[in-house]
């Protein structure tokens, strides 16, 4: 027997797809973009172009790859321009120029800017009747910039957000039109919130137009207190400082999932490290950080610094795949007392202990020969092995005081 209504209720009806009638270009090139235009097209609007970054090289067979945003248009038969440049004075004058005639032809009421990649010039903000909205994925005036979910998991923060911005000339400086929350899970990685960032940000900009459509946004200036900047991650930030407490060492894994991925040096083989748990060991103050405590099926157990230490779950050689522990450490032995991080170069160096408080992160290579130098503060240590100081890739600390390190947990 079927449910029935009781007597004056009414059943609500299914929400039904928006009939907008606004014209909408879109500009943006990732898998965060995608998401948002898929979801603009399917409440209905009018999306006559789209902009997106050139085809890029990718992939083992480095191939011309279209971006996940022009495949999604051209499944839908949407116009697509790849401008190298919107700078009408810049490098690519015509690429400017041609992308400036395709946007006047698309006679839009506004264009909705998602992980774009390219600098929008003042005659751009301006050409649509409404501007130029832009979700970013951040609680702004926090994680400014080009890689706000990384730096918010990387920083440790409790929760992040998507925001929808009016732009303006300056970066991610304009006025908020929508926010909405999101707490970060302590398992979150960069991919995992992505993809709920992202699902969040393509609802928000369908809100806000129509919302934009009825004259019902409000813009609100940003707090000029809380000001941050989520800087590009550069894959040189990959390599993992064992000197750093376990739980910001965990903090960077997660953020560097999947790109560029948390690495450590071992036996002259880079290993990438995918998940990880806080051990909660004792009494390992004494410990070098990067040290092997243990190796089982459980995990590899690193000491890290400040007396604490991270097992490690998932790890990957290079040019293999992710592995659980127990099946990387049939194919890699690993052993406890090995140390992590350490450059093979340097071992010569171990028994010297530094003078120096600049950290390891700081020290630029450099190459030492054989050779007389004066001595360095308090003299030579003992048990120094001179005789092979004539290592030919070394690294020196950037304070160029004698500061031979014991640590050496180096990039």
């Amino acid at each position: 027997m079927g449910w029935a209504a009781p007597p004056g209720h009414r059943v609500p009806r299914p929400p039904e797809p928006t009939s907008v009638s606004m014209r909408v270009i879109f500009a943006g090139t990732p898998e965060f973009a995608r998401v948002a235009l898929e979801r603009l097209l399917s409440a209905g609007f009018t999306v006559p172009l789209v902009l997106t970054q050139p085809d890029r090289p990718a992939g083992r067979g480095m191939k011309l790859q279209a971006s996940p945003v022009k495949q999604c248009a051209l499944e839908h038969g949407i116009a697509v321009a790849q401008p190298r440049s919107l700078r009408l004075d810049g490098k690519y004058p015509d690429d400017a120029a041609a992308a400036r005639e395709a946007l006047l032809a698309a006679q839009a009421d506004v264009m909705v800017v998602a992980a774009y990649g390219l600098i929008l010039p003042q005659w751009t903000l301006d050409l649509p009747r409404l501007g130029c909205l832009n979700i970013h994925a951040s609680l702004l005036p926090r994680w400014r910039g080009a890689a706000p979910i990384h730096r918010a998991i990387e920083a440790g923060d409790a929760e992040t957000g998507v925001t929808i911005m009016q732009m303006d000339a300056g970066l991610d400086t304009g006025d908020m039109l929508l926010t909405e929350r999101l707490p970060i899970a302590p398992s979150d990685t960069t991919a995992t919130l992505h993809d709920r960032l992202a699902t969040l940000g393509g609802r928000m900009i369908v809100e806000a137009l129509e919302l934009a459509a009825c004259g019902g946004l409000t813009a609100v200036p940003q707090p000029a207190d809380g000001i941050t900047y989520a800087h590009k991650i550069e894959k040189a930030e990959s390599t993992i400082d064992w000197t750093l407490p376990a739980a910001v060492i965990g903090q960077r894994i997660r953020a560097f999932d999947p790109f560029p991925g948390a690495s450590t040096e071992c036996k002259g083989e880079t290993i990438k490290i995918w998940s990880y748990a806080i051990d909660s060991i004792q009494g390992i103050s004494d410990k070098r950080p990067g040290q092997i405590l243990a190796a089982d099926g459980a995990g590899v157990t690193v000491a890290c610094g400040s007396g604490t230490a991270l097992r490690l779950t998932t790890l990957q050689r290079a040019g293999g795949n992710r592995l659980a522990a127990a099946d990387f450490l049939r194919g890699f032995d690993l052993q406890p007392g090995m140390v992590l991080g350490a450059n093979p170069a340097l071992a010569c160096l171990l028994p010297w202990a530094g003078h120096c408080a600049t950290p390891p992160s700081a020290w630029l290579p450099s190459t030492w020969r054989a050779r007389r130098w004066a001595s360095p503060p308090g003299g030579w240590s003992p048990g120094w092995p001179w005789s092979r100081v004539a290592c030919r890739s070394a690294w020196r600390c950037s304070c160029r005081c004698w500061c031979m390190p014991a640590v050496l947990s180096l990039p």
